[in-house]
């Protein structure tokens, strides 16, 4: 299981611009997925971190879940 934040449309960013308006705090939307981690080779890894460097950010390989929980 996988977490990140929530790809929402822009009437659901705007109801939850709303009450963080009215509520007066900020508000994070997560999601989760039904993913766990990919093996990578040592080829792989490197390319992955590469651009992880480059981008400033970190990166998760996935592939879905069998297990379906």
């Amino acid at each position: 299981m996988l977490s990140s934040l929530s790809k929402l449309s822009p009437e659901q960013l705007a109801e939850i611009r709303q009450l963080e308006q009215e509520i007066g705090k900020t508000l994070l939307s997560y999601s989760s997925y039904d993913v766990v981690a990919e093996d990578l080779s040592e080829q792989q890894l490197e390319k992955v971190r590469d651009l992880e460097e480059r981008l400033g950010t970190a990166l998760v390989v996935v592939t879905k879940s069998d297990t379906g929980v």
